[in-house]
């Protein structure tokens, strides 16, 4: 590159005009942007880009001819340099201003702009050189005054006595050690995996931009600030930002810099006041910005002598809720179209509307980082059993179910809590699935915490010790666990956020469902438009107190009769379960799997349970102790349960199927007509279908004739077994429908624990075994194979086959994508991740139909 000339058609460095040759994939965005900028004739300084290539030959030891490069800006122009790279968030070197500060141009600055601004720009430059060029410790700076001669001789002479040379007077080699700096600390490690850490791609670039100093600093209204047009929190219109006299580059962010408000204020001065002229030229810049660019954006701009330049336009910073206020602000002016706005939302940034979060500006004192399963996050005082939770819930105090893991014991505490911290599990564990359906947060996976749980005692890697009653903060939505009690920001839905998902319903063209286990699930899946019950699993139903009770009592029958007499009890309980979900989801179809988990889940696992449990049922401990015994498994999961339960204790299925078609008659005679679907688990052999099949016709038809009213019903299998979708051909004909179990199916197809799985998931992510977490986004290769083959096998023999995913992946935009291709009727997931999902398929729905105009 030696003897590069600045020219405005070279591809790699060029002055920045309206038709010069900078796009952001090999300039960055910075350097567009300035682009469009100049093209809308605003007061940009002449400026200068450096393409991605001609900044990684910088840092591979190429030299740059900058005493060319300086030749556009004049004799005596001091300059500034600022990354440029594609995507903002990636983030980059900090700028240095004021390059071509010397003695000889300090001289004569102090005659035209006075002495104390001239040494104020020479001070800052040979700070920002020292540290970020020199590589000197910013320590050394300590004891240099702040400002004035005095502060600038002191710095130089630190300078000098650290490098043992005198600071750099000739502007070219300055800019030339700067550039080179700059390139060279993109490409560090550090940086590299930083910038990974946010989604950049290894090879990422970075662009730089040379631009012409406006000083802001001088005789007559000088200064600096920042401008945008809405709050970045609320993204109401709101004109925000500061502005500094006598100052630089975006000092009047600066806590205690003494920067006044832009517009008028009663709570002090104004720009407005001062610079009404310049105050009226922001304003009009900055509209002119938001509809030409076609976005929120917030400018950076120097006063010289009262006269507005604008350096630099970045989009607006912005929380979630502010993010879709802006999106459809501007779709409702016309700016964008209302499918676009539909695209610039991020699905899993809707979980930031549904749920309390910490504030991103409060102190964190982390104690330690597990996996984010459930998002939100909550705040209260440990505890670490459920009744312990019950009773802090009872006395109105906020608490956290700390458990090594939960099972479904717990989810009467999991009611009362807040929030839950697990020491083991992964995304697919027990307390993440159940969090999630609640709306609760959850970290799970938090294994660098020690839990002595015979002690209720904590320990932090830190040595810190946290006992029952001590508050702790769990944030789900990045995996965090807290000290104390930070600042949150509550959840909100406002007219944006409806707006936003009415707009998704009109787009999206795959149905939506909700898991949902309880009239309070269901309540809350019918608030945020679930389109029905995707997965209602009805085991959860069991285990309140006064049905526990009678549950174990089933499970300990001696016989067939005694286990119908207990069944008895639970049938009008299960009914008028079913029936509350069919109120409350007025004629939207329900899917009801039926009885899935092993008959040891409902049974105490502790001996002073074991006590308890011989004491309620009235029998001697030994055979409680005994029946306990009998009914372990070496590997549960794959045991004794879902339709082998159903096969061998028939009568527990046929209970389940009387109480759906009694509640369906009751909630049809008292709304909309219901059609209940009712769905086998852990299927793997035509076989299974027939017999359940068989049994649950006889039902129906039993009840019909008890009450003489007619209904329907849809059956359906719930493929979760690698066999099951393999065999689909041979089961679909028997079917209704096929629901992918993809949590069980994944596990099954990977031999892999989804509740252990979480102690080297990261691990293997890290090393590139996995590209993702199996349980987090579907594996589309693996496990999305097999649900290729059985829709295809499963609608071959049954062209009518609904097909649908019912697993967590439901909820994820990638699997979404992934179903809508393969042509699912609809996803279902955890009634929280309802909206996510309407906006994901309604973003795909739109990406495929239609092309925005981007701003040239």
């Amino acid at each position: 590159m030696k003897g590069a000339a600045v020219q405005q058609n070279d591809p790699d460095i060029t002055l920045i005009t309206p038709v010069a040759p900078v796009a952001t994939s090999t300039h960055g965005g910075r350097a567009k942007c300035l682009q469009r900028l100049v093209r809308l004739d605003l007061p940009v300084p002449k400026t200068v880009a450096l393409s991605f290539d001609a900044v990684h030959r910088i840092a591979a030891g190429e030299t740059l001819d900058t005493q060319d490069l300086l030749k556009p800006f004049g004799p005596s122009a001091l300059v500034c340099v600022r990354p440029s790279s594609e995507d903002p968030d990636w983030g980059g070197p900090g700028a240095v201003l004021n390059i071509g500060m010397n003695d000889a141009l300090y001289v004569e600055l102090c005659d035209q702009l006075g002495q104390d601004a001239a040494s104020a720009m020479y001070l800052r430059f040979v700070q920002a050189y020292a540290i970020h060029v020199a590589r000197l410790d910013p320590d050394m700076f300590d004891d240099v005054p702040s400002d004035g001669p005095e502060g600038l001789s002191e710095a130089l002479r630190a300078y000098e006595d650290e490098t043992e040379e005198s600071f750099p007077q000739d502007p070219a080699v300055q800019l030339a050690e700067v550039l080179r700096s700059m390139a060279r600390a993109w490409e560090g490690t550090t940086a590299r995996l930083l910038r990974q850490a946010k989604g950049a791609p290894a090879d990422a670039g970075l662009g730089l931009v040379v631009q012409e100093m406006a000083l802001g600093m001088g005789l007559g209204e000088c200064g600096s600030g920042v401008i945008q047009l809405v709050n970045s929190k609320t993204g109401e219109p709101q004109i925000t930002g500061r502005y500094l006299s006598q100052s630089q580059g975006r000092d009047a962010l600066s806590k205690g810099a003494g920067a006044m408000f832009l517009g008028r204020d009663e709570r002090g001065p104004s720009l407005q006041e001062l610079e009404p002229e310049a105050y009226d030229a922001l304003i009009d810049h900055t509209r002119l910005m938001r509809v030409r660019l076609r976005e929120e954006m917030q400018a950076e701009f120097t006063i010289e002598n009262g006269h507005v330049h604008l350096l630099d336009g970045v989009r607006v910073a912005r929380s979630a809720r502010a993010a879709v206020r802006i999106a459809i602000s501007l779709a409702e002016d016309g700016i964008i179209p209302k499918e676009e706005a539909l695209t610039r939302i991020e699905p899993r940034a809707i979980n930031e509307l549904l749920h309390r979060q910490v504030d991103p500006e409060a102190e964190r004192d982390r104690l330690v980082q597990g996996i984010a399963a459930s998002p939100g996050a909550a705040t209260g005082r440990i505890v670490f059993s459920a009744a312990e939770a019950q009773a802090s819930a009872a006395r109105g105090e906020a608490c956290i179910l700390v458990r090594r893991e939960t099972s479904p014991e717990d989810i009467r505490g999991m009611h009362a809590a807040v929030g839950v911290l697990t020491e083991r599990g992964g995304i697919t564990s027990h307390a993440a699935v159940i969090g999630r359906g609640m709306g609760l947060p959850c970290v799970v996976g938090a294994s660098a915490l020690t839990f002595n749980l015979r002690r209720s005692v904590l320990r932090a890697p830190d040595g810190r010790e946290f006992r029952a009653g001590d508050i702790i903060t769990i944030d789900g939505t990045n995996g965090e666990v807290l000290v104390g009690e930070p600042e949150m920001l509550e959840a909100t839905q406002d007219d944006a956020f409806l707006t936003l998902m009415g707009w998704a319903d009109e787009h999206r063209d795959i149905g939506v469902r909700a898991n949902a286990d309880t009239p309070a699930d269901a309540k809350t899946a019918r608030n945020f438009g679930a389109q029905g019950i995707g997965l209602c699993r009805t085991e959860h139903m069991f285990f309140e107190a006064d049905r526990l009770t009678v549950m174990r009592e089933m499970i300990f029958a001696d016989g067939v009769g005694d286990r119908r007499a207990a069944l008895d009890r639970l049938l009008p309980m299960q009914r008028e379960d079913f029936a509350e979900l069919f109120r409350i989801m007025q004629g939207q179809p329900v899917c009801i799997r039926l009885f899935d988990p092993p008959l040891h889940e409902f049974l105490p696992s502790d001996r002073a349970g074991h006590r308890e449990l011989a004491e309620a049922l009235d029998l001697p401990l030994s055979d409680v102790t005994r029946r306990v015994e009998d009914l372990s498994e070496y590997n549960p999961m794959l045991g004794m349960r879902g339709v082998r339960l159903g096969i061998t204790m028939p009568e527990i299925y046929e209970m389940q199927a009387r109480a759906i078609f009694e509640a369906t008659i009751e909630a049809s005679r008292d709304g909309d007509p219901v059609v209940p679907e009712i769905m086998i688990p852990l299927v793997s052999a035509k076989r299974e279908v027939e017999l359940v099949k068989t049994r649950v016709d006889a039902i129906a038809a039993a009840v019909r004739n008890e009450t003489g009213v007619t209904f329907a019903y849809r059956l359906g299998v719930m493929v979760e077994t690698p066999r099951a979708a393999l065999r689909a051909a041979e089961i679909a004909p028997h079917c209704a429908f096929l629901s992918f179990g993809t949590n069980d199916l994944t596990q099954m197809t990977y031999g892999l624990s989804r509740d252990d799985a979480g102690r080297f998931m990261s691990t293997y992510v890290q090393q590139g075994v996995y590209p993702e977490d199996p349980f987090h986004v579907l594996d589309v290769d693996g496990v999305g194979e097999l649900l290729s083959i059985g829709a295809a096998r499963g609608r071959g023999a049954h062209p009518g086959l609904t097909l649908s995913i019912c697993g967590e992946h439901g909820g994820n935009p990638e699997s979404i994508a992934f179903c809508r291709a393969e042509g699912f009727s609809y996803v279902s997931c955890s009634p929280f991740r309802v909206p996510v999902a309407r906006l994901a398929a309604a973003q795909l729905a739109v990406r495929d139909k239609m092309q925005f105009p981007v701003a040239k």
